[in-house]
């Protein structure tokens, strides 16, 4: 099963040069594992961003919202991803889109074990060290680590090959973009809003006086549980949210190409 799984994306990446995409640097991929292809709907459609939730389990990584009972059938994040992003990039000659210059996302979201986590990542990441952007390199992925953070670990590596998602109060400490390249928060934390109507004056304020903080610092600005609709997408955008989250990949594809 994982043998022909791994096979199957990797076929895929060989064949899809995504040459016809247009890329979206607005384009967020909520939990992108849960589509029918993991990685590949999102790349078709243009998006630069994507989410996926690891759990360790018995020295391996697997990918999943919640644990799984049994890794039987659990997909790993080097068959949903790291191989796959590798066959991507070596596909379009260094790149994960043709011609496209911006960084690709990969939002990794631990959820146990967060310095066992993150040791295991770094071991993984070893063979796929030419993709990633550092410090010294500037690769076509960044890797950003978000849920269960290994702050210190992440932050005290000098080899930089992750970086972490940030959060509101990590603004003005100090903390550069190489290492923190996101601020994310629940929009929820902000004051309720579901779309409907127009948004209050006092959350439309702090998700601008938010953006203008971490766009100071150079980081970019995304928030979760957000309503999940063009008319919000726009509302977002326009103040200063810089990854829009969506689980309807059409559709925000649709709306940003309409800009």
């Amino acid at each position: 099963m994982k043998v022909a799984l791994l096979l199957t994306q990797a076929i895929l990446a060989s064949t899809l040069s995504f040459a016809q995409v247009i890329p979206l640097p607005n384009a967020h991929a909520h939990n992108d594992y849960e589509h029918d292809r993991p990685l590949f709907d999102a790349l078709s459609n243009g998006f630069t961003s994507v989410e996926a939730d690891i759990f360790l389990i018995k020295d391996e990584l697997y990918v999943a919202h919640n644990k799984p009972a049994s890794t039987k059938n659990a997909r790993t994040l080097k068959e949903l991803y790291l191989q796959p992003l590798d066959e991507v990039v070596r596909a379009n000659n260094g790149q994960v889109y043709p011609g496209y210059g911006g960084s690709f996302y990969l939002m990794i979201d631990f959820k146990n074990d967060a310095e066992g986590t993150y040791a295991k990542l770094i071991e993984q990441l070893q063979p796929y060290k030419h993709l990633l952007k550092t410090k010294t390199q500037d690769g076509p992925l960044t890797i950003f680590i978000s849920g269960e953070r290994p702050i210190s670990a992440i932050l005290n590596d000098p080899e930089n090959l992750v970086s972490l998602d940030g959060r509101p109060n990590d603004l003005g400490q100090g903390i550069t973009a190489d290492k923190m390249p996101v601020v994310s928060t629940s929009f929820k934390s902000l004051g309720f809003w579901n779309g409907n109507g127009e948004i209050p004056f006092d959350i439309r304020l702090k998700i601008r006086q938010l953006g203008d903080a971490a766009h100071k610092e150079g980081k970019k600005l995304r928030l979760w549980a957000t309503p999940d609709d063009p008319a919000s997408w726009q509302v977002l955008l326009n103040n200063g949210v810089d990854l829009l989250n969506a689980d309807n990949l059409t559709e925000l594809k649709t709306f940003l190409l309409s800009k």
